[in-house]
């Protein structure tokens, strides 16, 4: 892979993945076949900021986990009314790293 595309693509999609990882994800970039570049350019990550909007506005409904993907913990904060509050409370610090978690699970999904 042609390291100009590399860090075109670590620019655009940065704030999608923990910067932890960044190092083990461009050197798995590095070994990609130039075959799966437009898969994964054409996967749409979950905006940790836009789940965190969620979250506050919607987070004893569950909202922000049914967008992330996550329906039976949507099920329950909805039922529970997001734990009496508590629960929906703790994903306003947490739902920012989940988004991230799950966009890495999504892109190593489809880098092996």
């Amino acid at each position: 892979m042609e390291q100009q595309k590399i860090d075109l693509f670590i620019a655009n999609n940065s704030k999608y993945f923990d910067t932890s990882k960044m190092p083990m994800l461009v050197e798995r970039l590095k070994q990609m076949d130039d075959d799966k570049w437009m898969l994964i350019n054409s996967i749409q990550y979950k905006d940790p900021s836009n789940l965190l909007i969620f979250s506050i506005l919607g987070g004893t409904l569950g909202i922000d986990r049914f967008v992330l993907g996550d329906t039976g913990l949507g099920i329950g904060k909805l039922l529970t009314m997001g734990g009496c509050g508590i629960w929906a409370i703790v994903d306003w610090f947490m739902i920012q790293d989940a988004a991230r978690n799950k966009n890495w699970d999504l892109i190593q999904m489809h880098l092996y």
